[in-house]
This record gives C-alpha cells, sequence and structure tokens, in this order.
C-alpha cells in the first residue's frame, strides 16, 4: 500500500472516532485539556502501527485498548499530578442533560481509582461485557467483576452525598 493510500485510510479512521475517543478519554481523565492529550498520544501510537491496527479484526477495540494503554501508563507515571490544574476546569455543556447531574456524576467518576474508573467507563459508558473489558485491560473477569462492584459502590456513596443524581439508574 502507498504511504498516501495509507495515510488517507489512518486520517478517515481517525477523523471518524476522535470525538469518541475524547469523550471516552474525558470519562477516563475528568479534563478535557488531558483528554486531548491521551488521543494525541493515542493517534500517534496507532498511526505507528498502523499496519497491525487495520488487520485487526476490531480497530475500534483496537483503538479503545491504545487509550486505555495510554491513560493507565501515564497514571503510573504520576506526571498528571503535577501538570494537571484543577483550578481551571473548562466544562463542555450538553444541551440534552440537567448539568448539576451531570457534573456530580463527572466528579463523581474523578473520584474513582484509575482502575475502577477505566473499568466503569469501558463497561457502562463503552458498553463492553466483562469478557471484552478483562480483554481490554488485560486482566482477568473477576478482576472486571470486582472493580466494576467497587466502582458502582463508590459511586453510589459518592451520588448519595451529592443528593442531586438518582442513584436508581447506577446498577
Amino acid at each position: 500500500m502507498a504511504k498516501a493510500e495509507r495515510d488517507a485510510e489512518f486520517t478517515e479512521f481517525v477523523s471518524s472516532r476522535a470525538a469518541w475517543l475524547r469523550k471516552v478519554a474525558f470519562l477516563l481523565c475528568g479534563d478535557w485539556h488531558r483528554a486531548d492529550d491521551l488521543v494525541q498520544e493515542t493517534i500517534t501510537r496507532l498511526y505507528t502501527s498502523w499496519g497491525r491496527v487495520r488487520r485487526a479484526e476490531n480497530m475500534d477495540g483496537y483503538a479503545r485498548r491504545t487509550l486505555v494503554n495510554v491513560f493507565l501508563s501515564e497514571q503510573r507515571r504520576g506526571w498528571h499530578r503535577f501538570t494537571s490544574s484543577q483550578a481551571a476546569v473548562h466544562e463542555e455543556v450538553s444541551v440534552d442533560l440537567d448539568l448539576a447531574r451531570d457534573l456530580d456524576l463527572r466528579r463523581a467518576l474523578a473520584a474513582l481509582p484509575a482502575r475502577q474508573r477505566t473499568t466503569v467507563v469501558l463497561r457502562y459508558y463503552c458498553d463492553l461485557s466483562v469478557e471484552q473489558t478483562a480483554e481490554a485491560l488485560e486482566c482477568s473477569t473477576g478482576n472486571v467483576k470486582s472493580q466494576s462492584s467497587r466502582g458502582l459502590n463508590t459511586l453510589r456513596q459518592l451520588l448519595t452525598m451529592c443528593s442531586k443524581v438518582p442513584v436508581e439508574g447506577l446498577s
């Protein structure tokens, strides 16, 4: 495949999934600027391994797994603790959602430990099965179940304290 064709194919793939990747990254990290950085690193990694990506049975799954790996790797390095600014939070407003509820949910999600937050996002936002989540996180299904359970319990507790988001929807 010629480089121009390869680049055009890659550009088309990334263009069609950039907004989705950004939303998943935001749900993982809770900061739009950091989400942009995560997506940029993910796109770079996808480009360098585009030959493998395009042969993958599930290209979206490959991209999602790459994003999760970038996020978890960054969490382990800890550099985000020194570079992230909690003072300036820029929220994007969603017209069809209750803003207070949405912000409470985002704060509660951000309070979860990285593995629990990643598991909850993959299971309930990306709508992956336990097995698919285990594959994406390279862990056992039992680990996914326990991380999901702990994450949801913590979310329920945090949201109950806020008392602005009904907890019946979190099951």
